[in-house]
């Protein structure tokens, strides 16, 4: 069963739940999402879930946390999504696996007074309940500091109001260790027995040391073959110590250099946020959605084995900074997607509402200096 919420659902999840027939909610304010879809009212979507057992529930949006929290308050779920949506909930419940790594949570309104001597640098500041990096620094040196208050700050002002506290909530930030290490963020989810089962693995690089932006995520054969059985284990630890079941769930992690894998967060409910989990789709022809709905594992073992070198990308079109996305006139989406070769689909977001004006699924050879390009790209020149 899927729940769908602003800000984007893709016309493949629209055309997934046609065509398997599964029952569907619009949980949006002007119910936009189903635009000549046959959604259920949300009495007739609650009636049918509470005869379902197991009971498998899929997000595209955290929009509608409050919604199903409410609605589906006498079951496990509402905990569950608390448990990993706040981060610093999460990093307690991860304690046991990770005695060594340090954390300490502070209020918005002690951010400028905060003492950073005492904090191992660098260090990561973020929202406790965040999302799409908004609000993330990293903290390199004591100076930094007020510098990257203001620009938290100003930052927590310019996206006030877009999405709900369940979602994104400024009134408390996690200060946590800087992970040493590639990222990696990953699409999964628990069956009805507690196993987890990974759909996707997406590398996510950084245009800089101090970068912490969502330019750009790829996925391809090596990445999976070279990560799925320590990424399992992992989920398959955290899954234990929070007793999960029947829950999708996208979690990112660093490995560090020797080896080890850190769990950086896990976002509750959904996979890859703005429906781009649909990349695993295009790079192995997997459905998630149908995967999850109908606990199908993918086979990765032929999969893998089939010869491709390709790295199948994620571009996000983001809106700088220092723009007013509620400024914007126009956007010249033709410019943009001209520097794409091989463009396999081109996503347009409303700018006038959100920081970001589009989403470009590629694929592209694995080339260092092609990725370079992709993350020093300037959206500004194709924004008027």
């Amino acid at each position: 069963m899927i729940i769908l919420n602003e800000p984007y659902v893709s016309q493949f999840l629209l055309k997934t739940a046609e065509d398997f027939g599964i029952p569907v909610v619009d949980c949006s304010p002007d119910k936009s999402m189903t635009a000549g879809f046959p959604a259920l009212t949300e009495q007739e979507f609650v009636a049918m879930a509470q005869k379902k057992s197991p009971l498998a529930l899929y997000c595209n949006s955290e929009n509608s946390f409050s919604w199903l929290s409410h609605n589906f308050k006498d079951t496990e779920i509402p905990a569950m999504i608390e448990l990993f949506k706040d981060k610093v909930q999460f990093r307690r419940l991860v304690k046991r696996l990770y005695p060594e790594f340090s954390f300490a949570e502070v209020a918005y309104e002690d951010l400028a007074t905060f003492d950073t001597s005492k904090i191992k640098k660098p260090f990561i500041i973020k929202p406790a309940v965040g999302f799409f990096s908004m609000g993330v620094y990293k903290v390199e040196s004591d100076r930094d500091w007020n510098d990257i208050v203001l620009s938290i700050q100003a930052e927590m002002d310019k996206v006030r109001g877009l999405y709900p506290l369940e979602v994104m909530n400024a009134s408390k930030f996690i200060i946590e260790e800087f992970i040493k290490g590639s990222e990696y963020a990953i699409d999964a989810y628990y069956d009805s027995h507690g196993e987890p089962v990974i759909l996707n693995i997406l590398e996510h690089p950084f245009a800089s040391n101090g970068d912490v932006s969502d330019r750009l995520y790829f996925t391809s054969r090596k990445i999976v073959k070279k990560h799925l059985a320590k990424f399992s284990e992992l989920l398959a630890a955290i899954g234990a110590v929070g007793k999960i079941a029947s829950f999708p769930i996208h979690m990112e992690v660093r490995v560090d250099e020797s080896g080890q894998v850190i769990p950086i967060e896990v976002n509750p409910m959904r996979f890859a946020g703005w429906c781009t989990t649909d990349i695993a789709h295009y790079a192995y022809g997997i459905n998630v959605y149908e995967m999850y709905l109908q606990q199908k594992r993918p086979d990765w073992e032929q999969i893998l084995c089939r010869e491709d070198k390709a790295l199948y990308c994620i571009v996000v079109g983001d809106v700088p900074g220092d723009v007013r996305f509620q400024d914007i006139k126009k956007v010249d989406y033709p410019a943009y997607a001209a520097n794409f070769s091989n463009l396999l689909e081109l996503r347009k977001v409303d700018y006038k509402k959100y920081p970001v004006f589009a989403f470009a699924f590629i694929s592209i050879a694995d080339d260092p200096a092609v990725i370079d390009e992709l993350l020093q790209l300037d959206t500004r020149q194709y924004i008027f």
